[in-house]
């Protein structure tokens, strides 16, 4: 047991993304099609953003076991066929959406540039816990967004949601092993910066 994760899991729960009103809205039917579509487009940055945070902490990370875990996260998001970004782009042509090239709201990038700042210039600890904070949340916000789509948005077809579908189970795992390896690496020495 780890006192310092556990406090960890407290703060992500009591600050849980599922608990934010967009969220919320989602679950219950009530975004418009333009939100959803905004949406789409925007966090696709983060999505095609998001193996740079784990090359960061891995090109920083000098415990050879830890890296190979974040290596193989990096595989499952990057080397996919089809990748992650690709598998988001499903999601947004499901939508409608069919470019990506939009501009990035400030909002969209605040989120790329702080990740790429925690995961890439604060210690591999570090890193791994915004990664851990981040994808311990996925499995239950894709569970609660296949839902909704389903059930208020017309996707009928699991190609539509393949993108939540495949982050249901793969960030189960991923979470469980960044866990693991921050179980081995966080302690009164820097509980305070993690």
């Amino acid at each position: 047991m780890n006192q310092y994760l556990d406090q960890i899991d407290n703060d992500i729960a009591g600050k849980h993304l599922l608990k934010h009103p967009f969220y919320l809205a989602w679950v219950r039917g009530e975004l418009s099609k333009e939100a959803l579509t905004d949406y789409a487009k925007q966090y696709y940055h983060h999505v095609a953003a998001f193996p740079t945070y784990l090359s960061a902490v891995h090109a920083k990370c000098d415990d050879q076991p830890t890296r190979k875990q974040i290596l193989q996260n990096l595989i499952d998001e990057e080397a996919g066929s089809p990748n992650h970004p690709e598998l988001w782009k499903q999601f947004a042509n499901a939508l409608g959406v069919h470019e990506f090239e939009t501009k990035r709201e400030p909002e969209t990038k605040d989120l790329i540039e702080t990740f790429r700042a925690v995961c890439g210039e604060n210690s591999t600890t570090e890193g791994l816990a915004a990664l851990y904070a981040y994808e311990s949340q996925i499995p239950a916000i894709c569970e609660s967004k296949i839902d909704g789509l389903k059930k208020h948005y017309g996707f009928n077809d699991p190609k539509g949601y393949e993108y939540f579908s495949v982050h249901l189970e793969a960030d189960k795992e991923h979470s469980a092993t960044e866990r693991a390896m921050l179980a081995d690496k966080i302690d009164n020495r820097n509980a305070d910066s993690v």
